[in-house]
């Protein structure tokens, strides 16, 4: 895995309705126990610090697909589920937007208290995260937000995003503690945001003469900058396009839902009752549980498991989510009770999309596929900012996207 990336991420202002923010804090939270029962707590901070696997996740909650409210919303999120079960998955979530990242020392000192974490460690490790981001790295960005996650196994996370008020462009950090081994020299797992010309970047490996050279106060110029980084770019445009989705993958969870080219039925018969349109949400989302960092590179496809508030790529199925949401919690229970039937059968949903995969063929009907989904919406109660969708005044014949 790269240290080091860009992502461009438009600024979108405004805030999360909250017939939409209750159901990301529950379908989020029932990722995050699901991942931490299944995998443990360190792969749960793994993926958190992998932007690629951060944005999808905050496509297959609803939010908009490619903005800077992603990180604001799905950590907001995360941490009021995943802080009430805190004592069990040992998992807490401190800071925040604005003014609750001024309470991250006091969070974590009362986390310190009731766990025996090292709480001064972890303060230190918060304060100097934000040093860097703010002070080592002039990269045109100020900080806004600070997200600090904390195990009971004394390993860390940090998010935070800084903005660009010139450009409306936000940028998106990352760190993860077992990659930290200097702050002051390449600590991050991934800085997510577009370079916007000239950086001084004092963390990165080629800037140990610069910073000796500034240690020494000599009068010498810094011989190394950091020169522009390769780069993801989250396009400006809101609606989500061809170019935005791998369509072979995200055709697999199509055929998944319409049991096209499915030859082991048994993951979908132990999901009996469930219609075929929340098995495709359920593939998406057993993909975020269980799918491999590769699988991440176009986030825009999550997106095709509850739409998005603002309508893009359709109406957020409030239907289709309530039944996801259910799925999952059930699952989850039943687990802890020793039956891991429901939890097996997700992870084959995801098994399953792989493998029809390999042998799937897509016809380029993309756009076809949006208005589909979109003069459905109403059938799984679709809900945006701007209302609930209505029923069109043609009914539309179901669409066979891909061959």
């Amino acid at each position: 895995m790269s240290k080091k990336g860009y992502a461009d991420m438009p600024l979108h202002y405004g805030k999360v309705p909250q017939w939409l923010a209750s159901r990301m804090s529950m379908l989020g939270g029932a990722i995050v126990e699901a991942i931490v029962m299944e995998y443990g707590r360190g792969m749960l901070l793994r993926k958190i610090s992998d932007p690629f696997w951060f944005q999808s996740l905050g496509c297959v909650l609803g939010m908009d697909w490619h903005s800077s409210g992603i990180t604001t919303s799905v950590m907001g999120a995360l941490k009021h589920s995943v802080n009430k079960k805190a004592d069990t998955l040992g998992v807490y979530i401190c800071g925040g937007r604005g003014r609750y990242s001024r309470e991250t020392p006091k969070e974590l000192t009362d986390i310190g208290y009731k766990t025996g974490i090292d709480a001064q460690r972890m303060i230190y490790n918060s304060r100097l995260s934000a040093k860097v981001d703010n002070t080592a790295i002039q990269d045109g960005f100020n900080l806004y937000l600070h997200s600090f996650i904390v195990t009971t196994d004394n390993e860390w996370c940090v998010i935070q995003q800084g903005m660009n008020t010139d450009t409306r462009v936000a940028r998106r950090y990352h760190w993860h503690s077992p990659a930290v081994h200097s702050f002051t020299e390449q600590p991050h797992s991934f800085i997510y945001g577009k370079n916007q010309g000239e950086i001084l970047n004092l963390t990165d490996k080629s800037a140990a003469i610069t910073k000796q050279g500034i240690l020494q106060l000599t009068k010498e110029d810094p011989k190394y900058l950091l020169a522009e980084i390769p780069a993801l770019i989250m396009p400006s445009h809101h609606d989500v396009r061809e170019k935005d989705v791998n369509i072979k993958r995200l055709g697999a969870a199509l055929a998944l839902a319409q049991e096209k080219g499915v030859n082991d039925m048994e993951s979908l018969l132990l999901l009996e009752g469930v219609g075929p349109r929340t098995i495709q949400s359920l593939a998406l989302v057993s993909e975020v549980i269980h799918g491999t960092p590769s699988r991440f590179k176009d986030p825009a496809r999550f997106s095709f498991a509850h739409g998005g508030k603002d309508g893009h790529p359709f109406p957020v199925p409030e239907k289709v989510y309530d039944e996801t949401i259910a799925v999952l919690q059930k699952s989850i229970e039943k687990a802890k009770l020793g039956n891991t039937d429901k939890t097996e059968a997700l992870m084959k949903l995801h098994v399953t999309a792989k493998n029809i995969e390999k042998d799937f063929t897509p016809n380029n009907r993309f756009d076809e596929l949006i208005k589909e989904e979109r003069d459905n919406s109403w059938k799984y109660g679709g809900r945006t900012v701007y209302g609930r969708a209505v029923k069109p005044e043609s009914t539309v014949k179901q669409l066979n996207l891909f061959s």
